[in-house]
């Protein structure tokens, strides 16, 4: 067969899992920009395709069939996702790493990501890439923004945690491959699912909203929002960071952490 079994999967995963939780500082933090920047590139396809198709299922198909793209380039160029890197949940549960070993590669990488995404954003706002229809994109971008910051607490988490169940089913089928294809492919599927539901990925917010945030500080832009009508007043940089990146962040934990101990206790071929 052309792709590893679920229970070859947690095995290979877990000695994929022990490397990443042993990883130097430095590796971390640099290969977590590439993984925030190349999520947030996904984001922002995915954004300028839709921003003015008015048919909301529709606008949310065609982001599925594009944001998958940026987890696809994260896996083949071997940077590093907070969110896919739930899954080290395997090596810790074979004791071939530590619960700390796996928190600490979660918040050098996560704040590698926020690097990347943050980045991404700015330059999105601020060198005229949101011109699109005459800043139509700019108006879209800060309706999203002020929309996931408005999201209460409880369902930013509970979106959080479906997120990255898919999240971390599509690293699985991707890592199941054995060809460049495969891999690919495996990437894509359930992460279209996710966005296609509008499920609340972390990472992907630190684009998401942080482009907004970022959109209202030019003239131009905020004008094009009153005038459509846009409330910004939750959209604040606390909100971001207390009401929507906070819950998701610990809904995409749970889902993955949960996802990995379900697959390592389903498939696992010898006790820990």
């Amino acid at each position: 067969m052309n792709l590893f079994s679920p229970a070859e999967f947690v095995e290979n995963y877990t000695a994929i899992g022990e490397k990443k939780a042993m990883a130097p500082v430095w590796k971390l933090l640099l290969l977590g920009i590439p993984g925030g920047l190349f999520i947030a590139l996904g984001a922002a396809v995915a954004s300028t395709a839709v921003h003015d198709i008015a048919n909301v299922g529709l606008a949310r198909m065609v982001s599925g069939l594009l944001f998958p793209l940026g987890l696809i380039v994260v896996l083949m160029t071997g940077a590093e996702l907070f969110t896919g890197n739930s899954l080290i949940a395997i090596s810790v549960l074979e004791k071939r790493t530590t619960m700390g070993r796996m928190l600490r590669n979660w918040v050098l990488v996560y704040l590698g990501n926020f690097a990347g995404a943050l980045l991404l954003a700015a330059c999105c706002a601020y060198f005229g890439q949101l011109n699109y229809s005459d800043g139509g994109l700019a108006v879209y971008a800060i309706k999203v923004a002020t929309t996931k910051s408005a999201m209460p607490f409880s369902s930013a988490f509970v979106m959080g945690v479906f997120c990255n169940v898919l999240v971390c089913a599509s690293v699985m089928m991707a890592l199941c491959a054995k060809d460049v294809a495969g891999r690919a492919i495996g990437a894509y599927v359930a992460v279209a699912m996710f966005v296609i539901c509008g499920f609340e990925h972390s990472v992907a917010n630190m684009f998401y909203v942080p482009v907004g945030l970022f959109a209202t500080t030019v003239p131009k832009y905020a004008a094009l929002a009153a005038q459509a009508g846009i409330d910004t007043s939750a959209l604040t940089w606390g909100n971001f960071l207390w009401k929507n990146l906070l819950p998701v962040t610990l809904g995409n934990a749970v889902g993955g952490v949960g996802f990995g101990a379900l697959i390592w206790a389903g498939n696992r071929t010898k006790k820990a």
